[in-house]
């Protein structure tokens, strides 16, 4: 199988490049995204959130590549997955001292006191590990992030596609009005902008650039994604995609017609600020503070 543009081997079948090609066409699927829905500004501070994995990687990389003129600096939180984190940590601290990016470190232990493990094994809630993950890195990625002009993350089409149809399925609508590539329905105060350039690219794409790239980055899940209910539709689509090409795009592509309505819809709903740490919130207490107070 030769590459569309030349006559060296190809290294994807679709669309069939080689490994020159590939990497120019990932490159400028992410450069495009970023210019047409305006997600950085030329002088802006960047904080990318990193895990070590092969999209935040992707991210964090190509930032540094489109924007040399700003600060890039990557924030991981580290939640105290053993066996898990400490490994992707070793990746990311490595990668940034040999691009010289500055990294930043948040841990659960240190801002909540405990780590995810200790949390889920004291069994003080009920709830899923990655609904505790998820509000607890939320809540740290933005308060950390503060004062930069944008949080880059590496979410990637797979990642929306997922996000799309499991909030139409929990009928979440105003929760859909925040996605998109530039995330959020407005500008909000003690918000930091999120942005996805990584949007229209598969996880097959991402994962062949990391490879292609010499990013020396695990591929291993997290343990606790087996219980998530986003692993359920990742694998229905996986499955939908590979007896119909083309499902996961078509899922964002009619999602992003859909988008413009959906953020006029709740254009009007702004957050409060939590009353315990001050932190923006749909309610008195925000996610993060109540789940705190019920590991304690």
């Amino acid at each position: 199988m030769k590459c569309k543009k030349c006559k060296e081997n190809a290294v994807i079948s679709s669309p069939h490049l080689c490994r020159k090609h590939f990497i120019e066409y990932f490159e400028k699927k992410v450069h495009d995204c970023i210019n047409k829905y305006g997600l950085i500004g030329r002088f802006d501070s960047i904080c990318v959130a990193s895990s070590g994995g092969k999209d935040s990687t992707a991210a964090l990389y190509l930032m540094k590549k489109f924007f040399p003129e700003s600060k890039v600096t990557a924030l991981v939180i580290d939640e105290g997955i053993k066996g898990y984190r400490d490994k992707t940590l070793i990746d990311l601290k490595r990668f940034c001292a040999k691009n010289k990016i500055n990294l930043n470190i948040i841990s659960f232990k240190k801002e909540f006191g405990k780590t995810l493990d200790e949390i889920i094994k004291s069994k003080k809630l009920k709830i899923k590990p990655c609904n505790i993950c998820g509000t607890m890195r939320r809540y740290l990625l933005n308060k950390y992030s503060r004062g930069y002009g944008c949080i880059v993350t590496g979410h990637n089409l797979d990642d929306e596609a997922q996000a799309i149809i499991m909030n139409l399925f929990r009928n979440q609508i105003d929760v859909l009005a925040r996605l998109g590539p530039k995330t959020g329905i407005s500008a909000q105060k003690n918000f930091t902008q999120r942005v996805k350039p990584l949007y229209f690219c598969s996880e097959k794409e991402s994962a062949i650039y990391a490879l292609l790239m010499g990013f020396d980055v695990s591929f291993n899940e997290c343990p606790y994604v087996v219980e998530s209910y986003r692993a359920d539709l990742r694998d229905l689509l996986n499955d939908y995609e590979s007896r119909h090409k083309g499902t996961k795009l078509n899922i964002v592509s009619s999602f992003l017609k859909m988008l413009p309505k959906l953020k006029a819809r709740y254009a009007n709903s702004s957050p409060i600020t939590c009353k315990v740490c001050g932190e923006p919130s749909s309610k008195d207490v925000c996610n993060a503070c109540t789940l705190v107070e019920k590991i304690r």
